[in-house]
């Protein structure tokens, strides 16, 4: 399909704003401001309406996210179009994909190219991450190069979550609970406390746990894919007069289920017996992930026009697994993972806004990464080569002895590697506009980077089955790289007297050289990847009608693609290098749609089209040249209903029923035919009740109400171990909630 029919689907298709209707949204200071078909973002690093902001960006309210049950990262996809994930690092760690930008690595030291932020705080590493989807304000996904104004990593977008701040005035708060099938049990609270005339502190936690879903065969061993979380965040508001501003963070969580579990293929070789949702694992041990945040952010206004930003913030957390990667009960192939990550970042901005014709944002930004990742691969641990009755030591050096034509190297020994990783990045940065008639204005932005890593202390040892060492296959090594990059972005945009805007840009985006985590055979495994970027060209319109009960927003680009990086993962081997793919190509459109056809009635609806093409590379020796890039379906769609049924002094009651579609995809660029995933639904939707005063409320909702199995991400390790590995999505959940606001 050619761009410009992809430009004509999107124009006519009904699709969504993804905030359909507009909602109460807080200022700075606390206050409440609703206008009809207003929706504020800060995508742009300023206060401004949705529809004043000449990028691709979708809005969800923290309402919208709370009442459809989106709890985790993962579940962001359904309601925006062209954002795909890969769950190959299990629920609530996503490897995000936004417009067919993706990370193909899932080592736990990489940084996504479709960059997360939680209160303008970025966060680098899925350690990181942690239990953050509650007490929100909204969730905005910015789509395309964002290498201005939010700088590397960020060559697919970046997705903003920002919270509920403390208020001034009045006491208020609210508390939910839940319950749902796998005995689910969730809550979810908040207060707001005023310290006085010119502080407030609020504070808001949400906890839930669940049984497993993955069903255990084994006698006596759990049941996978467990819920087991909880979090804790407090925010401290100060305004000790009108021109300074301070807002003091603290957050901390903890994951602690059962681990995720593996799909195994062919299901009649690997897993005989067993139906879709049962597995034969004998790993017992849990999946720990703990946070701690602090964050400071100031604004201080030296004059009527001048602002000025400061954001300082510090994160440590903690990422331990071990993954039964064969799926089956025997000791084929597992592999534990720890991963610890600490971070500093300190952001500092000079904002103008005289109301005249220039404006301008200009800052500097510095950011401090380090990490220790662990990887360990456990091959054939109860396998007893040398027939002695016991395994142990010697099995292990019976492989590595014997006949190589028996293929038995490696089984019955443990591949553990660790390195330390340290990551510093300065930049410099712009973003200026100027209204060259009352009509047309003029943007550009340049950011220079300066980024430096260092991986050392790396080594790969042969362990026995018994974690007593062997031998060393890669000795203590380090690698480092110093890099410099420019990222810039200028556009047009011209507003009609409507208030109707269409809007022409050119962005570049640029993702910072990463380091392989996965050698563990040779040092030739050892590598840097190199800096990977996209130069993106797009064409959009922002457009409201029937007094702002409608809107529509649509966007066609063509992404230039450099260097995306990649992990290699040889079937045969398991050796995995990192390596760049030169050159792909995108293109393709969106459109989103909300209607508010009446105070009953509300409508949203949106879709992507998508064309992906690598035009040169090749992986395993295989020129790969034509292909597609995984995580790319090339159709999306999300459509929602918001219909009111009744409306009295007995309450409200709503009904919203949802449905996301996506076309068949790869997950990986060779583009074997048999991992391919086809295209499939997922049916959500919920009943609601509200009190007439908008005190008490009761929803009853549903995910994934057809039970569609699905998977999220495959791997091909057919050859050298006899199975493809694969994740698949959640089955169907439901369950009651019930609220009180006070």
């Amino acid at each position: 399909m050619k761009l410009g029919a992809y430009i004509g689907v999107a124009s006519i298709a009904l699709v969504s704003a993804q905030a359909a209707a507009a909602q109460e949204v807080e200022k700075q200071q606390g206050e409440k401001q609703f206008e009809e078909g207003v929706i504020l973002v800060t995508a742009a690093k300023r206060s401004e309406s949705l529809q004043d902001v000449p990028v691709s960006v979708a809005a969800i309210t923290g309402d919208a996210l709370a009442k459809s049950k989106i709890t985790n990262l993962d579940a962001l996809t359904t309601k925006v179009s062209n954002l795909q994930l890969n769950g190959i690092q299990g629920d609530n760690t996503p490897i995000f994909s936004l417009r067919g930008v993706s990370m193909a690595d899932y080592s736990l030291n990489q940084s996504s190219p479709v960059a997360t932020y939680f209160d303008e705080v970025y966060k680098g590493n899925t350690a990181l991450f942690g239990v953050a989807m509650y007490d929100l304000e909204r969730v905005e996904v910015l789509k395309g190069p964002q290498g201005t104004l939010y700088g590397k990593n960020t060559t697919g977008g970046a997705i903003n979550l920002i919270t509920r701040n403390a208020e001034l005035g009045d006491t208020n708060g609210y508390l939910n609970a839940g319950y749902g099938n796998y005995d689910r049990f969730d809550a979810s609270g908040a207060i707001n406390l005023p310290l006085g005339d010119a502080a407030a502190l609020r504070v808001a936690g949400t906890f839930a746990r669940a049984d497993g879903w993955f069903e255990n065969q084994v006698p006596g061993m759990p049941d996978l894919a467990e819920v087991r979380e909880w979090g804790l965040r407090a925010s401290l508001y100060v305004e000790p007069s009108d021109a300074v501003r301070f807002t003091l963070r603290g957050a901390t969580s903890l994951q602690n289920p059962h681990n995720y579990g593996i799909y195994a293929t062919p299901e009649a070789i690997n897993r005989p017996g067993l139906t879709g949702r049962e597995i034969e694992s004998n790993v017992p041990k849990r999946r720990r992930i703990r946070t701690h945040s602090v964050s400071l952010s100031a604004e201080f206004d030296v004059s009527d026009s001048l602002t000025v930003t400061s954001i300082t913030s510090y994160d440590k957390g903690s990422l331990s697994m071990i993954e039964d990667t064969d799926g089956v009960a025997i000791q084929l192939l597992e592999i534990p993972y720890d991963d610890e990550a600490k971070q500093f970042t300190q952001d500092l901005r000079l904002t103008s806004d005289t109301g005249g014709p220039f404006d301008f944002i200009l800052g500097a930004y510095y950011s401090r990464e380090r990490i220790y990742n662990s990887s360990n691969l456990k091959i054939g641990l109860d396998f007893d080569l040398d027939g002695s009755g016991a395994v142990d030591v010697n099995d292990c050096l019976f492989g590595f002895e014997a006949d190589p034509a028996l293929g038995l190297a490696g089984i019955a020994c443990q591949f553990k590697n660790e390195f330390n990783q340290n990551k510093s990045s300065y930049a410099i940065y712009t973003d200026l506009k100027y209204e060259l008639s009352d009509n047309l204005t003029l943007r550009g932005g340049l950011r220079y980077t300066h980024d430096k890593g260092r991986q050392f202390d790396f080594v790969s040892n042969v362990l026995d089955s018994s974690d007593s060492f062997i031998f060393t296959l890669i000795p203590s090594s380090e690698l480092s790289f110093s890099t410099d990059n420019l990222s810039g972005k200028i556009g047009l945009d011209y507003k009609f007297d409507s208030g109707n805007m269409v809007y022409v840009s050119v962005s570049r985006g640029y993702r910072a050289p990463s380091f392989n985590a996965q050698a563990f055979f040779d040092p030739s495994e050892l590598s840097i990847a190199d800096a990977e970027k996209v130069t993106a060209y797009e064409l959009g319109a922002k457009t409201q009608f029937a007094n702002r009960t409608v809107t529509l927003n649509m966007a066609a680009f063509y992404y230039d693609y450099s260097n995306q990086q990649f992990i290699n993962v040889d079937p045969v081997t398991a050796a995995q290098t990192l390596l760049n793919i030169p050159k792909s190509r995108i293109y393709g459109a969106e459109a989103d749609l909300s209607v508010r056809a009446n105070d009953m009635l509300s409508f949203r609806a949106g879709i992507g089209v998508l064309s992906t093409k690598i035009k040169r590379g090749s992986v395993n020796g295989i020129d790969v040249a034509g292909n597609k890039l995984s995580n790319a379906p090339g159709f999306t769609a999300n459509i929602g209903v918001d219909l009111t049924l009744m409306d009295s002094d007995a309450g409200k009651i709503s009904l919203h029923p949802e449905l996301a579609y996506q076309s068949s995809q790869f997950f990986e660029v060779i583009n074997v035919p048999r991992l391919q995933q086809g295209g499939y639904a997922l049916v959500n939707g919920r009943i609601d009740w509200e009190s007439a005063d908008g005190r008490f409320n009761a929803s009853i909702w549903g995910k994934n109400l057809a039970n569609k199995f699905y998977f999220s991400s495959s791997v091909d390790l057919l050859s050298g171990f006899g199975f493809d590995y694969n994740h698949i999505g959640g089955p169907r959940t439901y369950g009651v909630t019930l609220g009180v606001a006070f």
